[in-house]
């Protein structure tokens, strides 16, 4: 694990001399935990909304529960706890300029051959003029992601889209395919 860890954050070695390996290493952990988490949760109340009422009763969890989710785990953390994508569904989570970069460096890899599953980046850099540990953990798209994000959607399921994401770019993924990125940011 320590060999994986030190080649995700080296580049941060390099930028942040004051930041220890062990920090870097136990707040890489713990954003690896808390994203596990955060899918966990998610997953398991997307599959019980869909045993409940279908695809359309799980737009919902996206919809309400998962900012609830995210929120819960930012202020028992003090960190931000979000999801983004290249193509998002909620403008809220539209990716910052840091997110993007490693969004589509995610998309590199993933042509490159890696396991979307695998794709971990966690890097130290400074935000107005303050140091954060920033992580993200790719999302793949998974068969089940599909009824909601894939290339054909429900004319049901594709209303009430509409309704709640007027603006939705979250459609066309395929099985395998990067479907966002949990992202943290921790102040230093």
């Amino acid at each position: 694990m320590r060999k994986i860890t030190l080649s995700i954050i080296g580049l941060s070695l390099a930028a942040c001399q004051s930041v220890s390996t062990d920090e870097l290493d136990q707040r890489t952990a713990e954003s690896r935990a808390v994203t596990m988490e955060f899918m966990t949760t998610l997953k398991s109340e997307l599959q019980t909304a869909m045993k409940a009422g279908g695809a359309v009763n799980a737009i919902q969890v996206c919809n309400k529960r998962a900012v609830e989710i995210a929120a819960g785990f930012s202020e028992q953390k003090g960190w931000t706890v979000a999801r983004t994508s290249l193509k998002y569904r909620n403008p809220n989570n539209a990716p910052d300029a840091w997110e993007r970069k490693v969004l589509e460096q995610f998309e590199q890899r993933k042509t490159s051959g890696e396991d979307a599953k695998q794709m971990v980046y966690a890097e130290v850099v400074e935000e107005g003029g303050t140091k954060m540990f920033r992580f993200m953990k790719a999302i793949p798209t998974g068969p089940a992601c599909l009824v909601c994000h894939g290339e054909k959607i429900d004319p049901i399921v594709e209303m009430r889209i509409q309704k709640l994401y007027p603006e939705d770019r979250a459609r066309g993924f395929k099985t395998g395919d990067i479907r966002g990125a949990f992202t943290i940011s921790q102040p230093m």
